[in-house]
């Protein structure tokens, strides 16, 4: 069992403000200043800290000290999950888990990881869900349609367009996109530098019709910008959430008769997907993906082996 060489500094007596406050909220800073991780991550990995010191508190065993965490507390915790939500999210549990504990090892709080032999559960693999560059086309050229209709306003298409085409033409992240500041364009270049996960910068082409999206927005709707005013914002110049992006898609989804389940992420997936069909290169498409590891590019090659696949059983005699 770990034992806490810091107890005498972090109070007396097991309780939920004391694990908030003493442990929880300094790692959040540590994800969110330091390590620069996602809104998104950080609020992930605390909904997992909440669920299991939640599962601690009513345990009845655990004595309230980081350093008493040891591995048979940990597998319960896990046990019990592991019927309450999918392999995804637990697997999300675990990695936050382990992020927690071994941030507080490297503070000398406790001596180790509880959770340094819990395996990650293994995850089905799945072909991530992508469009067809058709259906794209449908996808982007919809704000522009309803605008020459005029159920929109000038100022909403343009803007709905601009969002949905870096989405497709650069292949941000819904967070990078929200985060994406004039400042990070070159449009003399075309290009765009933006951080993602793990406060890794990289270039991202923007493509000659989002750049021209782009011009058109700046010179019509924000002439006057600064280079730390974010791109994508409302009517009154705020800044748009992750939030607001999802439900433009949504919208533009169900006024184009697309399936309802395409998320920002899975636009990325399309502008992976078509880069490969189209003859990129995969180390080029890890770099432009930002991915660390190719392993993760890989995927995309699954689909389009599907895809040739496919076509050899619709097409070939002996298939």
């Amino acid at each position: 069992m770990s034992t806490n060489r810091k107890s005498a500094n972090l109070g007396e007596r097991p309780g939920e403000d004391r694990w908030k406050s003493e442990w929880l909220s300094p790692f959040i800073d540590h994800l969110t200043l330091e390590r620069r991780l996602s809104e998104y991550t950080a609020r992930n990995y605390q909904t997992a800290l909440q669920r299991f010191f939640a599962h601690l508190l009513s345990s009845g065993v655990w004595d309230g000290e980081l350093g008493s965490i040891d591995l048979r507390l940990a597998r319960d915790f896990v046990i019990e999950e592991q019927n309450r939500v999918s392999r995804v999210t637990l697997r999300n549990y675990v990695s936050g888990l382990k992020t927690f504990f071994k941030f507080w090892v490297r503070q000398g709080v406790i001596d180790r990881n509880p959770l340094e032999s819990v395996a990650l559960p293994k995850l089905p693999k799945k072909l991530p869900i992508f469009l067809t560059e058709q259906q794209v086309l449908r996808l982007l050229r919809c704000p522009i349609r309803l605008l020459e209709e005029g159920t929109i306003e000038p100022f909403v298409a343009w803007r709905d367009r601009l969002a949905m085409e870096l989405l497709y033409g650069a292949g941000f992240r819904v967070s990078e996109l929200v985060g994406l500041k004039y400042g990070d364009i070159s449009m003399d270049e075309g290009v765009a530098r933006v951080v993602g996960k793990g406060g890794k910068s990289r270039i991202c082409p923007l493509g000659r019709v989002a750049l021209a999206v782009l011009e058109n927005w700046k010179s019509e709707f924000a002439p006057g910008t600064a280079f730390s005013d974010p791109v994508i914002v409302s009517n009154q110049g705020k800044r748009w959430s992750t939030r607001q992006i999802q439900l433009l898609l949504k919208k533009y989804l169900s006024l184009t008769d697309l399936p309802m389940d395409i998320t920002p992420h899975k636009i990325r997936h399309s502008y992976a997907t078509h880069l490969l069909d189209n003859g990129a290169d995969l180390r080029l498409v890890q770099e432009l993906l930002g991915h660390s590891k190719l392993s993760t590019t890989q995927i995309y090659t699954h689909v389009n082996l599907g895809r040739l696949k496919a076509v050899y059983d619709r097409s070939h005699p002996r298939a």
